[in-house]
């Protein structure tokens, strides 16, 4: 690039800070509200632990003007507080508050800060419970719940690829379908999760903008890992299970419904570091019916092909598929953040969309020319997906 040609690119730059820096300087906000109005507080949780005789708490100044957290009451009583970054928080600044509080296991207790203004901030505590820590035994319970509700589940319906395999054309056509009627729901659920995790993200962080563009971000890169993976498959043997359009497709779905499964062990994770869910027996059984068609969703492209797949194969998408549901628990119960919440959840949104675009291809391509979506084997199966989905989904919610 030329010396010219930089400096018309710097040119616009350079004006723009000094806009900026004009700004900043001369205030024209603070004009115009005047100097008798009171600052716009806004103060947030991000997270909140217990510890024995202690509760912790991280919070963020999400308003627009500079606050100081002056007292905190613990049930309605003044307690003695630290605070590792100090009272006064800027814009977005944060720091953690330190309250000793003989806080009892099982009861339900609410802290509220208090701001020099008087404004009040209150954070609710349902059930108190000891926040875990990584412990050995920490991982394990988390690992085993993993299983239970995401590898075990995924892999029990990976099993039924031999029966499917040997179904007719017709037949085929209402497996696909009930495979878009599954990541349908897994889509709308994903979609509704997010956005109400985006509610509880600081206003600062835009928290509905943001999973929209993390869900077409996800989109976006997963067709283009799509087109990766087709490119191979036109140059690999045509033998080889690994270039055909079924194994393609089964790998894209298996990644989706990882990518799913990874927010939903984050979810479980994070609700149990925050003593806000418990899972009895019959709640980790409406995960395993309800996971238990995931697998089925990832080996319909393969039965399609009618094309020999080996256990390794099978065992490879299997993990894929619900392995994330371990890491998720492990982190969302060690690390819980809101914001991650709501960016794996748009994640896993992104990817069912572009699979399910995916099938929907290869619906068309087997369904009678003209009537893909109307003939009566592709909508029985749209309505047995959608009904499956939402008779386990009961036992889940």
């Amino acid at each position: 690039m030329t010396l010219k040609g930089l400096a018309a690119a710097l040119i616009p730059l350079v004006l723009l800070g000094a806009l900026i820096a004009a700004i900043v300087w001369s205030k024209p906000a603070d004009a115009v509200r005047g100097v008798n109005v009171p600052p716009v507080e806004r103060l947030t949780f991000q997270r909140v632990t217990l510890e024995p005789g202690a509760i912790v708490a991280t919070v963020m100044n999400d308003g627009p003007d500079d606050l100081t957290i002056a007292q905190i009451q613990v049930d309605d009583a003044f307690w003695t507080f630290t605070a590792d970054k100090g009272q006064a928080l800027s814009h977005l600044g944060r720091t953690t508050l330190r309250i000793p509080y003989p806080w009892v296991e099982g009861d339900a207790h609410q802290v509220r800060v208090l701001t020099s203004t008087g404004a009040a901030f209150a954070h609710e505590i349902p059930v108190a419970v000891a926040t875990p820590t990584a412990t050995s035994k920490f991982l394990g319970v988390f690992t085993l719940i993993g299983l239970y509700v995401g590898v075990l589940p995924v892999a029990i319906g990976l099993l039924w690829f031999p029966f499917l395999s040997r179904l007719s054309s017709r037949s085929m056509d209402f497996l696909l379908a009930l495979t878009i009627g599954l990541l349908l729901f897994l889509l709308v659920d994903g979609a509704e999760e997010g956005f109400e995790a985006s509610q509880a993200l600081p206003g600062s962080f835009q928290g509905g903008v943001l999973f929209v563009l993390a869900a077409g971000a996800a989109y976006m890169v997963l067709e283009w890992v799509g087109d990766v993976l087709k490119k191979r498959r036109g140059s690999a043997p045509s033998t080889s299970l690994k270039s055909s359009g079924g194994w393609v497709l089964a790998l894209l779905i298996a990644v989706g419904i990882g990518l799913h499964n990874f927010g939903e062990g984050l979810a479980i994770g994070s609700a149990f570091s925050l003593g806000e869910a418990t899972l009895g027996a019959l709640l980790i059984i409406g995960f395993a019916l309800h996971n238990t068609t995931e697998g089925l969703a990832i080996v319909a492209p393969l039965a399609r092909e009618k094309q020999k797949v080996g256990l390794g194969d099978l065992m490879k998408l299997g993990l894929i598929g619900g392995a994330p549901t371990i890491a998720g628990a492990w982190l969302g119960g060690l690390v819980y953040s809101p914001i991650w919440s709501v960016l794996f959840l748009a994640v896993g949104v992104g990817a069912i969309a572009q699979v399910t675009r995916q099938i929907a291809k290869q619906v068309g391509k087997e369904a009678e020319r003209g009537r893909a979506f109307t003939s009566t084997p592709v909508l029985a199966g749209l309505l047995a997906g959608f009904a499956v989905m939402y008779v386990t989904g009961m036992l889940v919610g």
